[in-house]
């Protein structure tokens, strides 16, 4: 059946034409073959306008049986890869109406009644966005679960925490894999407010001005799971800011993948030695037998410039395109499928790394107060004791000098040592001179402390589980 179908070819436009359209308008105006992907949306989109052309009259009950259980079978076929598009087939609705009207004669042929390529296709791909929001979201929290495994197991284990990448003060291990944790996390926040303004259907615009067949789309926007239709048919169809903002969202989370990437990268090198990557995650060098590269992180780092410039290709895309719809907004897919497929590469990959990495705590311990990382302890504690921080700045300051002078750390020091930088230093500021002090005074929420930290873990798992619940709770056509 196959066969007979892709000899057959049709166009959706071309009645007023009296010359056939050049090979090089047919090359350049043919989807990429990645564009039928959109195969399954299409479908629902069609059985739900099919459901509004029998409450128009246009549909008999027996022919919108028919054209129904035509739309199951294509699916299915399509889905098994007994069924493609021929070379003629300009595009994913082309393709379709023309396997339905071959398959059901002038049925299949009356789908087209009161609809638009244009409504089809701002619908098809937000069906596809609302549902990959889901799938992207998913693997989110799994790169989150990874990094909240390791926090558990390093509540206590106390590092080194960084400012312009150098020594700067005592934290735990955890409260930096948490950060990480919710920066990545926001995103899925960002998807789930993303999808709240997406959730309005294209369908029933038609070409611009809105159909005189199908006069309630309500009906098909709950048919689809939106939660109603667009307020407005020219905007229906022109209207691609929210495929701007899931690239945004899509480039956002890789800037903060490539953020932890580069982490890893540091942590794992011989120069860190925070971490050992688990050699799954790893590869080795052609030449030097000795290498194990961090090659997902470094991998990961390198898309997030591709993802920025995907999301820069659609923003400029648009910037001077009258309303309503211009064929340069086919532009969309392109850059939506191929962050998609960027990250569905990605995520798995990063949180495999993380859950198997190894931490070397002794290490961390050992590198943490190196650097004067407990300098601010010292001013701290003159603040509290009255000295004006101006002052404590200066003889904390005057007190690192000494150190470095006797090449010592700010847990050597003696209390000679002290009054000898200042006489305001007293004895009583040795006990606050140790790696476990300075992380338990970071006792406010969202500090360092390792209650507080603890703290942290459990309501950001509360909020998994709230995020986990928003992708399960999805009414909308899942492919």
């Amino acid at each position: 059946m196959e066969a007979q179908e892709a000899s057959a070819t049709q166009r959706l436009w071309g009645a007023r034409f009296r010359s056939e359209p050049s090979a090089a308008l047919k090359a350049l105006s043919r989807s990429e073959p990645s564009f039928f992907r959109l195969v399954p949306y299409d479908l629902a989109g069609s059985r739900a306008h099919a459901r509004e052309l029998q409450r128009a009259g246009v549909l008999k009950a027996d022919e919108l049986t028919q054209l129904l259980a035509a739309i199951d079978a294509v699916e299915r076929e399509y889905a098994a890869g007994d069924l493609h598009p021929s070379e003629a087939d300009e595009d994913v609705h082309t393709f379709l109406e023309r396997v339905l009207t071959l398959r059901l004669g002038a049925i299949g042929g009356k789908l087209r009644a009161g609809r638009s390529r244009n409504d089809q296709a701002a619908n098809d791909l937000k069906l596809y966005l609302r549902d990959r929001a889901r799938t992207l979201a998913s693997a989110v929290l799994e790169l989150q679960h990874a990094l909240v495994a390791q926090a558990e197991l390093h509540i206590g284990t106390l590092s080194t925490g960084f400012t312009h990448l150098q020594p700067a003060q005592p934290i735990v291990f955890a409260h930096h894999l948490m950060a990480h944790a919710q920066a990545v996390g926001r995103n899925i926040d960002r998807l789930i407010d993303w999808d709240r303004r997406s959730a309005r259907s294209p369908l029933g615009a038609a070409a611009l001005a809105g159909s005189a067949i199908c006069r309630s789309p309500e009906l098909s926007a709950m048919e689809l799971g939106y939660d109603a239709p667009c307020e407005n048919s020219i905007d229906a169809v022109a209207a691609r800011d929210h495929v701007c903002e899931f690239l945004f969202v899509a480039s956002m989370l890789t800037v903060e993948l490539s953020r932890l990437s580069e982490e890893v990268v540091l942590w794992s090198s011989r120069q860190f030695r925070w971490v050992e990557l688990d050699d799954g995650y790893c590869t080795g060098s052609s030449i030097m037998p000795q290498k194990k590269n961090p090659d997902i992180a470094e991998l990961s780092r390198g898309k997030a410039g591709r993802l920025i410039g995907n999301l820069t290709g659609m923003l400029s895309a648009l910037k001077s395109l009258p309303q309503a719809y211009n064929r340069d907004l086919a532009e969309d897919k392109s850059a939506a499928f191929d962050s998609i497929d960027t990250l569905s590469l990605v995520l798995p990959a990063m949180a495999g790394m993380i859950r198997t990495m190894r931490v070397d705590v002794e290490q961390l311990k050992r590198q943490a107060p190196l650097g004067f990382t407990l300098a601010t302890e010292v001013a701290d504690w003159l603040a509290v004791n009255g000295v004006p921080f101006s002052e404590a700045h200066e003889i904390t300051g005057a007190l690192v000098k000494a150190c470095e002078a006797k090449q010592i750390e700010l847990s050597d020091v003696s209390a000679l040592l002290l009054a000898e930088v200042d006489p305001r230093l007293k004895p009583a500021v040795l006990e606050h001179l140790t790696l476990e002090a300075a992380v338990s005074a970071r006792h406010g929420q969202g500090g360092t402390a390792p209650e507080r930290v603890r703290e942290q873990i459990a309501r950001l798992k509360t909020r998994l589980a709230e995020h986990g619940a928003w992708i399960a709770d999805y009414t909308g056509p899942r492919c």
